[in-house]
């Protein structure tokens, strides 16, 4: 039987967690379409900016997403283009905040489409990435909007020396700056069975390599999937993790 007709669910979960910081700003959320089954987004916003600034700014984001999910027609509408928007909009909300308080809110964002035709499209800004396994393989990431990817990018260090670079939390773009946000938006044809799709915060990702992610997502139902994620960060972490969040939704056979 072709995969076409294989019937599927899809599965999902999100994580979050304070980690070792005084506040958190990190948001998460995954969002069925109230109209359309089978067409679904996941949106994560990991927030900047002292004490409640950040939470403010990750917030927009998930109001911005929950807006245009609410009038997006999976059958009409350019999901590209609306996922572009969200970013967009969440930014010049952002901005407004800003103008309102005496904080600098920023937020980074990572989101996804899927779509009943297990098409995905999917955007982000900063260094929140995306991720899609099939089975526990790694498909592709995103390319973070950072200082040292821009530095391994260009050859000058490893993967795992810009795990450990002192900079490694400085964004060359994210929401709220005085700067228009990067838009890097991706698409894949189609989700086979089995395939995930991840999304995560630094404070989740910079613990594990894509190796461990995909064993991980591919042996465990999401939900505890998700909740091993985050144990593990925590654990790795020592005492010194940042906020971490994700979002994570498989295709799974029916039955």
């Amino acid at each position: 039987m072709s995969s076409t007709t294989v019937g599927y669910r899809l599965s999902a979960a999100t994580g979050i967690h304070r980690g070792d910081r005084a506040y958190q700003q990190d948001q998460v959320q995954i969002i069925p379409h109230l109209r359309v089954p089978g067409s679904v987004m996941a949106v994560l916003a990991d927030g900047m900016g002292g004490k409640s600034g950040g939470r403010k700014a990750a917030d927009q984001v998930i109001l911005t997403a929950q807006q245009i999910f609410e009038r997006f027609a999976p059958s009409r509408d350019d999901t590209a283009e609306a996922l572009k928007q969200l970013v967009l909009e969440a930014h010049l909300m952002i901005k407004l905040t800003a103008i309102t308080s005496e904080e600098e809110p920023h937020s980074t964002v990572a989101a996804y489409i899927i779509s009943p035709s297990r098409e995905c499209h999917y955007v982000h800004a900063g260094d929140s990435r995306i991720y899609h396994f099939r089975g526990s393989d790694l498909v592709s990431r995103t390319v973070d909007h950072s200082y040292v990817q821009r530095l391994v990018s260009e050859g000058s260090i490893s993967e795992e020396e810009a795990n450990n670079h002192p900079q490694s939390n400085l964004l060359t773009g994210c929401l709220g700056t005085h700067q228009d946000p990067p838009i890097s938006v991706g698409h894949i044809d189609y989700l086979e069975v089995g395939d995930s799709m991840l999304a995560c915060s630094d404070g989740l990702w910079h613990y594990f390599t894509p190796r461990e992610l995909g064993a991980i997502v591919h042996a465990l139902p999401p939900r505890e999937a998700s909740e091993m994620l985050v144990s593990k960060a925590r654990q790795r972490a020592r005492g010194g993790g940042d906020n971490l969040s994700l979002a994570l939704i498989r295709v799974d056979p029916l039955g």
